[in-house]
């Protein structure tokens, strides 16, 4: 059975303001509706690499604790660059952002992406890891991307569909749509698993 039709009874509530999520879920054919209860994004410094993003987008659901309804479904989402050993979170300025690149450039890194599936009665989370690597890129080209498209709501300050991405990255091992924010194919799997 198609998911389309699994879904006629459900609502898929998405806990993310983020433009690019949203559009995935919209191209996927899954109706939706968004519901947004910041959080404040703080993990226990202990955590490594996919724990980071698994323990943030299960705070993102708990922030809509005894919210859902019987037949809803929701969906929050965490995104972590994570390079040699280190989180490389949004960037506060154009500055860090500059920093992160100049960091990130002629090198390989782990883009992790966490999606929650909280249901009134029963939560799921999955990750998806794809490696990224760049090319050498200039101080000129980071300053130039950095000025241009101030990716300061995006992890690692980059984001893989824009400029940077199609001039910079050499190639990428695993899932395109995580990288952007949402690994697709695994919402899809797990949306049928818990309909099914």
């Amino acid at each position: 059975m198609m998911l389309k039709d699994l879904l006629k009874d459900h609502h898929i509530i998405l806990g993310s303001s983020s433009p690019r999520r949203q559009q995935f879920l919209e191209l996927m054919g899954i109706p939706f509706q968004v519901r947004l209860n910041p959080v404040e994004e703080k993990y226990p410094s202990e955590l490594q690499g996919h724990q980071i993003s698994d323990y943030l987008a299960v705070l993102k659901a708990d922030a809509f604790k005894d919210q859902l309804g019987d037949q809803e479904i929701l969906i929050t989402s965490d995104t972590v660059v994570w390079h040699r050993g280190k989180s490389l979170e949004k960037a506060k300025d154009a500055d860090e952002a500059f920093q992160m690149l100049h960091i990130l450039s002629n090198d390989t890194h782990q883009v992790i992406t966490s999606v929650c599936f909280t249901t009134a009665s029963s939560q799921k989370v999955v990750h998806e890891t794809t490696e990224v690597c760049f090319r050498a890129l200039s101080d000129e080209e980071i300053k130039h991307y950095v000025d241009l498209y101030k990716p300061f709501d995006k992890a690692g300050a980059y984001g893989i569909q824009e400029w940077i991405g199609l001039v910079g990255i050499e190639h990428i091992k695993g899932s395109y749509t995580n990288v952007v924010g949402l690994p697709t194919h695994l919402v899809y799997q797990v949306l049928k698993e818990i309909l099914d």
